[in-house]
């Protein structure tokens, strides 16, 4: 990257924190906001409040304060971000990604910390979990990708305890709710604050839930999402409503392995994208079923159909199945390119606690929590949209990679951000 483009990307920054302005109740509070995103976006070892506050020259305690109690709207700052998406970013293409992501703390007093699944490291760990709506373009020349909300989930054995809730700034209405319950919460607000999405796609921790499917047909919510292999559907309308096996609903790998509607179809071949490791090829089979509007015995059918799609890599014969609720005529490579563009979450979430300190947290209150999340979601935004810029000025081929470096005793310039944005 050029001197001038480092140079250039300062009156940027600076134009969108003054749209955010409106958000903090005193101008000292707006610059110790600038203060604290400048230092996620900087080269610094470690981006939590200490090393940030002494590389601005800012007392620890008055960045901890400024994250636990100074009076700022960070929900409207989160409305702002999402209605910055859709003024800048707006897209036909555009895709909401659902995830959840683990930080691995020690101790039992950072919010919502306990032993759970931690996907950062692929087992159980003490760590906080939170749940993230992203929006990408998923254009493969010019992505760009924005957390649009991240909220915490609370296990049930926090939500159990109030006083150390209350111990942790937990508000009382904050309780247990599913990933998914977290995840259509979020979708719902983000179409209110103007976001459209083409699709919505997810992992099967989502999909495995009928009614998480039920409530984005509410949403009126195109989606596609993964669903596990005993995820239970019908292939066609039952007869009979019964316990019996033969009137029963299926596991959706024996619906793909054993029903004529499946088995009598050829393998389809569709193209997914291009990658450095050349075509993605995943031939597919799929059906129009039913799922199952019930969790009692005997279950019944849905009214409506959803499509049930068998996907298997020829190269390492690996089956995935998607279930999704877009119309009969869709196409199938419109549906399998949106439910393989979750490789955008992967990455912004690998970038974030690299470039802007998503995972540094140190604190121990859930306000404190619930801000560092959206200061570093802002300092990502703000770096995705300087990247699609630049990547619209100049090709990629010339543009350089830059390099990180040692800890520096400032940040007042912006070359540390060479890496990301080269």
């Amino acid at each position: 990257m050029t001197a001038d483009q480092i140079r250039s990307l300062q009156p940027a920054l600076a134009a969108l924190l003054l749209r955010f302005r409106g958000c903090f109740k005193t101008e000292k509070t707006f610059g110790h906001w600038e203060k604290y995103l400048l230092g996620l976006m900087a080269d610094l070892k470690r981006k939590s409040i200490e090393p940030i506050a002494l590389a601005a020259g800012v007392a620890v305690r008055t960045l901890q304060e400024f994250l636990a109690f100074f009076v700022w709207d960070h929900a409207r700052v989160n409305e702002q971000l999402q209605r910055l998406v859709v003024d800048e970013h707006d897209c036909a293409t555009s895709i909401g990604v659902l995830d959840a992501s683990g930080h691995v703390k020690q101790g039992d007093k950072t919010p919502g910390v306990q032993r759970q699944w931690c996907g950062e490291v692929g087992k159980k760990e003490n760590c906080v979990v939170g749940q993230h709506l992203l929006y990408t373009n998923n254009d493969p020349k010019n992505p760009f990708t924005a957390m649009l909300a991240s909220d915490l989930y609370l296990p049930e054995s926090w939500a159990n305890d109030r006083e150390r809730c209350r111990a942790a700034g937990i508000p009382d209405e904050v309780v247990y709710r599913p990933k998914w319950r977290i995840g259509v919460d979020q979708i719902e607000s983000a179409i209110g604050n103007g976001v459209r999405f083409a699709w919505m796609t997810f992992d099967e921790d989502y999909g495995k839930v009928p009614a998480f499917w039920f409530e984005l047909d509410r949403l009126g919510q195109r989606s596609i999402g993964e669903v596990p292999v005993n995820f239970h559907c019908w292939p066609s309308w039952p007869h009979y409503r019964s316990r019996q096996a033969a009137h029963a609903s299926k596991r959706v790998d024996n619906v793909c392995r054993f029903s004529p509607v499946f088995r009598d179809q050829a393998w389809k071949q569709v193209h997914i994208k291009d990658t450095t490791r050349g075509a993605m090829i995943w031939e597919v089979k799929a059906s129009r079923v039913h799922l199952v509007d019930s969790s009692t015995e005997p279950s019944q059918p849905t009214d409506r159909k959803y499509w049930l799609i068998v996907a298997r890599n020829p190269r390492t014969k690996e089956y995935k199945y998607f279930v999704s609720n877009a119309p009969k005529q869709t196409k199938l490579e419109e549906m399998l390119r949106a439910a393989f563009a979750r490789w955008h979450v992967e990455m912004w979430f690998e970038r974030a606690k690299q470039e802007t300190g998503l995972g540094a947290f140190e604190v121990r209150t859930y306000q404190s929590l619930i801000r560092h999340w959206l200061c570093s979601r802002i300092a990502m935004y703000f770096l995705a949209a300087q990247t699609e810029r630049l990547r619209g000025e100049k090709s990629a081929d010339h543009v350089g990679t830059g390099g990180g470096g040692g800890q520096r005793s400032g940040i007042d310039d912006l070359e540390p951000l060479v890496a990301f944005v080269g």
